[in-house]
């Protein structure tokens, strides 16, 4: 019971015997006002995975309001967890306090960030960047999750036409809290300042063509395999358009000595099909 009392919430006993083997990080939950406004307002599985995963107060706190505003299950709590989300919210290379009202920028910056995980497509670092617009589109619910709240997917290779000539944007997106949207371009490779200029004309664009009188400028975001911090800093503190640099992940090519170690497809079919009529055989003979 002072157990009970000592975290603030109620627990049957079955809980209790939960709760005991993790006494020594209760002290997350000796705040009063914390277990008033955070504690009261999640399941209990979500305390849990706070308690077990999380270290320390701070970050416990910052996923526990996160959860709450977003309204994450018990897995996508986890997910963010993993894939380490406070580290990269707001990390990306922006110039957004210089072009942005200070009441968007802030919003704009935590918006983004940085590097951007897409292991859910199932593609190595060595996929093409054609190949990763694809798959993303494909599994765009995955990759909604990972932008965030507040984006919704317009389209892929939206054809604007300027002046007779045809171009196509790689990702449009339309940002609910923003109010504005969000061209997505994807680069292969390593981060280049010229990718800012192609990634410019498509913001004046769609600030011509598409964006409606009510809605705020549109931002851009360059996804690239690497870049350099300084140089995507230059690149970006003489540009008057709000635009954003970061990296996106995927899965990591095996080394070769590993990869020649693993066995093949056919390896493991020939052997899944020999261990197959080796039990036949054996049933046979009984």
């Amino acid at each position: 019971m002072a157990l009970r009392c000592f975290i603030g919430i109620s627990c049957s006993r079955g809980q209790d015997d939960v709760i005991l083997p993790r006494v020594g990080k209760l002290r997350f939950f000796e705040a009063p006002q914390f277990v008033q406004q955070v504690l009261h307002k999640l399941p209990w599985g979500h305390n849990l995975v706070l308690l077990d995963k999380l270290p320390g107060p701070q970050t416990r706190t910052w996923y526990a309001a996160k959860a709450i505003e977003h309204n994450w299950s018990r897995n996508v709590l986890v997910m963010q967890i993993e894939t380490r989300l406070l580290e990269r919210s707001g990390k990306a290379v922006t110039n957004f306090p210089a072009t942005l009202p200070a009441s968007q920028s802030d919003l704009a910056r935590e918006s983004l960030k940085d590097p951007y995980r897409f292991d859910f497509l199932g593609l190595t670092d060595k996929a093409q960047e054609r190949a990763v617009e694809g798959a993303l589109v494909k599994h765009v619910t995955e990759f909604l999750l990972e932008l965030g709240a507040g984006f919704a997917f317009v389209g892929r290779q939206v054809l604007l036409d300027v002046g007779g000539d045809e171009f196509f944007i790689d990702l449009l997106f339309y940002h609910l809290k923003l109010r504005c949207y969000v061209v997505i371009e994807l680069k292969g490779g390593k981060f280049k300042p010229e990718h800012l200029g192609q990634l410019g004309f498509y913001l004046t664009a769609v600030d011509e063509q598409v964006r409606h009188p009510q809605d705020n400028p549109t931002i851009g975001l360059l996804l690239c395999k690497s870049k350099n911090k300084v140089v995507a800093e230059y690149a970006l503190r003489q540009n008057t358009q709000p635009l954003g640099v970061a990296e996106y992940k995927l899965i990591e090519s095996l080394p070769p000595e590993l990869a020649t170690d693993l066995p093949s497809i056919e390896q493991i079919e020939q052997e899944l099909t020999g261990n197959d009529a080796g039990t036949a055989n054996a049933d046979d003979e009984s």
